[in-house]
């Protein structure tokens, strides 16, 4: 799994995933990202993968699961059958801090500190 494939499934599932306060998943609402949203999403993302990467395998699910675990969502890389490296990726995520996205005042997406 490149670096980019790692970047492009986590911020997929962060949108896919998140919902706006009246329970509209941000995926379908018409924003825009704030300028810095995605950029700071992807270097959240690197720092991960560069950390990682060695052992994921050809796993096209990492950077999804890196979302979901990070965040304590019912999935993510501890149900995966991965057994102890899932455990440990897991760990792993859960330890980087929960992120959220949601619509600014300005109708524009931002990641923020869960």
């Amino acid at each position: 799994m490149s670096l980019k494939d790692f970047q492009q499934a986590y911020v997929e599932c962060a949108f896919w995933s998140s919902f706006t306060e009246d329970g509209t998943p941000l995926d379908g609402v018409n924003a825009d990202p704030a300028p810095d949203t995605i950029e700071k999403m992807e270097r959240e993302a690197e720092a991960f993968y560069t950390a990682n990467c060695d052992l994921f395998a050809d796993d096209s699910q990492a950077g999804h699961d890196f979302w979901l675990s990070r965040n304590g969502h019912g999935a993510g890389f501890w149900d995966r059958d991965l057994g102890e490296v899932g455990d440990l990726l897991h760990a792993r995520a859960k330890a980087t801090g929960e992120r959220d996205l949601l619509v600014g005042d300005d109708g524009m997406l931002y990641q923020v500190q869960g």
